[in-house]
């Protein structure tokens, strides 16, 4: 049986991750996988094996054609438009992932699904509630720690922002900024002394990093010896809000870009941040930094207390929007700044496994059962 995953996002992130995962675990089950990508996304080569199939496309309206009429399993990865989807239902099994929860979002986009796999159980449940025929166990996800590009360069200060090349702002933002960027000296990424805490993402609107960090600057303000080193780039909104959120702190805070070594950067802070909970699905970099044996501190809700063990893989905190952050600056109190309070891996070694490869393979492995069963039943 062939698994078709079609995946037309551009830009690299979570979804591209767990897609690659995914190619990989099929062919680890035997099928033959299969990817349907956009032509202008440079970093497939990178992420997946030689063994799996590319097909390059420019539009979702290619799909249908390029499918033709024989029955495959689809799994849809990302969304692409509606009409799509109703065109493909008819003639394939189409089914997708649910890479965000249903928090403030419509569910109608996945009416034309005869399954969808939440990678989490928060997801599960918002999908449940909304009568969408859901599968019964979250798929959840794995950690890689692999670099995020072939040419592996240390860490030193790049971009936080990603462009977009459709807002005429950005068009002319980005055609200045190689500029300046040539003109500044180099800035090598070097440790400060204190407790060094650590964003790990790209600085979308769904990690909610302005909200949250507005709500523990003042904590942060409390606490001098704390240091924030944020690794990631995003939209010129998303970061203007998080510079706006940061500026009673900005002596502590500073922002690297986008960096490809992952593990290095896990590796150099104390802990990771994790953004607020309402609109994540899963958060793989917090499965990342627990794999590399850094602690997260996260607000106690899902989808963060489905993947961090309090007081064993990480610390969770009360809302600080509600209590004014006093619940986290009771976790900051105790943190250590010596790098010693890693992941106690023996501890941990059950709640990682569930995140494992194998563990991953086996979850697909009863979707891909399902799936052989009702294309031979249709």
């Amino acid at each position: 049986m062939q698994l078709i995953q079609i995946n037309l996002q551009q830009h690299m992130g979570g979804g591209e991750l767990y897609t690659a995962a995914t190619a990989h675990a099929a062919a680890e089950l035997g099928l033959a996988a299969k990817l349907v990508c956009h032509a202008d996304a440079p970093f497939w080569g990178s992420l997946l094996n030689p063994s799996i199939e590319r097909v390059a496309v420019r539009d979702a309206g290619e799909i249908p054609a390029l499918l033709g009429d024989q029955a495959a399993w689809v799994l849809n990865q990302a969304p692409f438009p509606e009409e799509v989807a109703r065109q493909l239902a008819p003639r394939h099994l189409l089914t997708s992932m649910a890479h965000m929860p249903m928090y403030q979002r419509s569910a109608r986009p996945f009416l034309p699904y005869r399954m969808v796999f939440p990678v989490s159980g928060y997801v599960r449940a918002g999908l449940q509630a909304a009568n969408i025929p859901v599968w019964r166990e979250a798929l959840y996800g794995i950690p890689d720690l692999r670099p995020r590009s072939a040419a592996l360069r240390p860490v030193e200060r790049e971009s936080e922002y990603d462009w977009d090349r459709r807002k005429f702002r950005d068009r002319l933002f980005g055609f200045f900024e190689p500029l300046q960027l040539a003109l500044r000296p180099r800035q090598p990424y070097v440790r400060r002394p204190g407790l060094v805490l650590g964003v790990v993402s790209r600085l979308t609107p769904i990690k909610q990093f302005p909200q949250l960090f507005a709500a523990l600057a003042p904590v942060l303000a409390r606490h001098p010896e704390v240091q924030l080193d944020i690794f990631g780039s995003g939209g010129y909104a998303s970061v203007r809000d998080l510079r706006r959120a940061l500026a009673p702190v900005a002596a502590q805070v500073r922002f690297w870009g986008q960096q490809s070594d992952v593990r290095s950067l896990y590796e150099s802070i104390d802990y990771l941040v994790a953004g607020l909970p309402e609109k994540e699905a899963l958060g793989l970099n917090v499965l990342e930094a627990q794999a590399a044996g850094t602690k997260v501190l996260a607000m106690a809700a899902p989808p963060f207390s489905e993947t961090i063990v309090d007081g064993v893989t990480g610390y969770l905190y009360a809302d600080p929007r509600l209590d004014q952050g006093r619940d986290f600056e009771r976790v900051l109190l105790g943190l250590r700044g010596d790098g010693q309070d890693r992941v106690d891996e023996a501890r941990a070694r059950a709640h990682l496994d569930n995140f494992s490869f194998a563990a991953f393979t086996r979850r697909l492995g009863g979707v891909a059962e399902w799936a052989r069963n009702e294309l031979e039943t249709a």
